[in-house]
């Protein structure tokens, strides 16, 4: 079963004779939640390409450093509830920490990413969880990524480390390579299972879902299959 498409056809839905949106193997689509998730980072841990890997397939050896943030969107079909994800991908460098807020505020999911091969950014990342524990949302779904596992003959974090620091802070850990695929798509189910699918949360700052209406969910409903 595929969880994941960049863009669902318009075409690929069905409906069942009350007009309520189907998924292609008949099964009714109960409820299209959306929610926000940043990325945040120190810069060159891979946090683009993890974007780009989850949103398109791609890789690309050479990623140009973000400016400021950029914004792509991507569908997760779970069993009963479809989620899509409005994703803030925001740059690492220093000059652009006093933005961050801007991003994170009202997410109700966050990706920290650091790199294995660079202790620097495992301390990078930690302050990145105090920040947001202490000034996102309490109900925020924090994910930390220990990026380029393909380089694993150059690892600086011990995945042991990186395993108890999460356990410690109740977060989602995983290691990932963008390059090859590794745990990629793994990382944002895991945060879409973890995420509240309440119909009442309708306001993002308070970290619940946001029930899509009936256009929007005509345009995200045909994402399994």
């Amino acid at each position: 079963m595929s969880y994941f498409k960049e863009k669902p056809a318009l075409s690929a839905m069905a409906t069942n004779r009350s007009g309520a949106a189907q998924r292609p193997n008949g099964a009714p689509q109960t409820k299209v939640c959306q929610f926000k998730l940043v990325l945040l980072g120190e810069s060159a841990v891979g946090k683009s390409s993890l974007v780009l890997r989850f949103v398109k397939g791609q890789f690309h050896e050479y990623q140009e450093s973000t400016i400021g943030a950029a914004f792509l969107t991507q569908t997760v079909c779970l069993d009963d509830t479809t989620v899509k994800f409005e994703i803030w991908d925001t740059a690492g460098q220093e000059r652009y920490h006093s933005l961050a807020p801007m991003y994170y505020r009202g997410a109700q999911a966050a990706i920290v990413v650091y790199d294995i091969t660079n202790q620097d950014t495992f301390g990078r990342a930690k302050n990145w969880v105090k920040e947001l524990q202490r000034q996102a949302s309490p109900s925020i779904v924090i994910a930390l990524a220990g990026n380029k596992s393909d380089l694993a003959a150059k690892r600086m974090v011990e995945f042991e480390e990186a395993q108890a620091y999460a356990d410690e802070n109740g977060l989602l850990f995983m290691e990932t390579s963008a390059k090859t695929a590794m745990n990629v798509n793994d990382i944002f189910l895991a945060i879409a299972n973890k995420l509240p699918k309440s119909e009442g949360g309708g306001s993002a700052g308070a970290g619940g879902a946001r029930r899509l209406g009936d256009a929007e969910q005509a345009r995200s409903s045909s994402c399994c299959k």
